[in-house]
């Protein structure tokens, strides 16, 4: 199934459409994560808890990669409202100012995945870029586990940065927060 790239296409969908792809969404990640759906931090439940207020957020898109008729990614965001929480679980503090959210400055990017068939063919990235694509605010924003070094060196590939280490919820490891200019600010 790594398909050529011309045979993929991929379909952005906003806030309007979010109860028409939420089950897919939802299905992918449970194929994905099927090894850590014992994890209550990685439940479906816990994932469509997260989803729904990921999409109650200002600015929500998600983009999907279809491969034919068949789900192959997909990643999802949103821009951080002002006084966003998103900061909160920094374990150093950063430089003044770099965690202030006036609703226009920060996308979140919270889930970025690619099925199994699929992986290994650059379908992350031309995802991950067509998210972005038009996106008004400044930067984005995005997690990756540390235990996962070489996701967190192709996000660095990509032009992100690490600004330090987070634990956004109590029962969540602590993930490297990462970040990337989109345009100047």
């Amino acid at each position: 199934m790594t398909a050529p790239a011309e045979t993929i296409k991929i379909i952005r969908y906003g806030l309007e459409s979010f109860a028409e792809i939420r089950p897919t969404l939802v299905a992918l990640y449970a194929e994905v994560y099927a090894d850590q759906l014992a994890d209550p931090f990685f439940s479906v439940e816990r994932f469509e808890q997260r989803l729904e207020g990921y999409a109650s957020r200002p600015g929500w898109e998600a983009v999907v990669a279809y491969d034919g008729g068949e789900a192959a990614g997909y990643a999802f965001a949103s821009t951080l409202p002002a006084g966003s929480a998103w900061w909160a679980g920094m374990l150093e503090p950063l430089p003044e100012g770099y965690a202030a959210e006036d609703g226009k400055r920060t996308l979140a990017l919270f889930e970025l995945m690619v099925r199994q068939p699929w992986r290994g063919t650059g379908l992350a990235h031309r995802i991950h870029e067509e998210l972005l694509a038009g996106r008004p605010e400044e930067r984005v924003t995005l997690l990756v586990e540390p235990t996962h070094p070489k996701v967190k060196a192709l996000y660095e590939c990509w032009g992100y940065s690490n600004v330090g280490d987070q634990q956004p919820f109590p029962d969540a490891p602590v993930y490297a927060t990462m970040v990337r200019p989109l345009r100047s600010g």
